[in-house]
């Protein structure tokens, strides 16, 4: 058992540190392209159209942008650093070698959706750290924001995995970020809040599971939210599972090996 659990924990680390390495080798294309946009998301619509919107629930548009700047580079992040991972080495050919080593699919998949995790929260961290130069706000929660973090970070590596594992070409791997998650997050709350919406958008956002995860954090960091956090943090909690479940599923059936 002893063994087993040892045998586990090595190729965890071994699957963290390989992807580690290679998103710090081509670094500038991982965490370049992201700060430079969040920049321009900054300049744009903080600076330039925030000076003329003004307040949103009693604080500057620009701080309450923030927090939403910094959650949306985490999940467009995580996602991409678990699907570019994964998919990565079943195009490569050595997924097999993976797949038929004495270890856990649990494992596999905690090593890949870790890294992925791992990469959207160091962009996360440089998004706020940028974000200092153009705004400030106190974070009213510090414990709920490192959970909703850790918890989103998690989440959109097992979407990203979920995407790797059925994807069949390059093209795969795009499809589902350009026409569901982006379109998702600009709908999420990002840049405006859902009171401002009318009644028949406002009704349909609440089947955006992005809008609870953008409150959450806006919430922890702020204190301000459009919608009940309990409710959100549970329906993320419930996500994660779902994922999880099925990710372990589908690669126990076979799924995620030959390209």
């Amino acid at each position: 058992m002893q063994q087993a659990l040892y045998i586990n924990y090595i190729a965890f680390l071994t699957i963290v540190k390989r992807e580690s390495r290679r998103i710090f080798r081509i670094w500038s294309q991982v965490f370049l392209p992201p700060v430079i946009t969040i920049v321009l998301y900054f300049v744009i619509f903080g600076h330039l159209i925030g000076s003329r919107i003004g307040m949103i629930h009693g604080v500057p548009y620009m701080q309450f942008l923030a927090p939403g700047l910094i959650m949306m580079s985490v999940i467009t992040n995580s996602y991409a650093g678990a699907v570019s991972a994964f998919f990565g080495v079943r195009f490569s050919g050595c997924v097999e070698e993976i797949l038929v080593a004495p270890v856990s699919r649990v494992t596999i998949v905690a090593g890949f959706v870790a890294a992925g995790a791992m990469r959207g929260l160091i962009i996360g961290f440089m998004v706020t750290l940028i974000s200092v130069f153009f705004t400030h706000f106190h974070i009213q929660s510090p414990v709920l924001l490192f959970c909703i973090l850790i918890l989103t970070s998690i989440l959109f590596s097992l979407a990203g995995f979920v995407n790797a594992l059925f994807a069949r070409g390059f093209d795969d791997i795009s499809i589902v970020p350009a026409f569901v998650l982006t379109p998702l997050t600009y709908f999420a709350g990002v840049f405006y809040s859902i009171t401002m919406l009318p009644a028949f958008w406002r009704d349909l956002s609440y089947a955006n599971p992005l809008l609870y995860i953008v409150n959450t954090f806006r919430y922890a960091a702020l204190g301000i939210t459009d919608i009940n956090i309990k409710i959100s943090y549970g329906v993320e909690v419930v996500l994660v599972g779902v994922l999880l479940y099925m990710i372990v599923h589908f690669m126990r059936k076979g799924y995620g090996g030959k390209i």
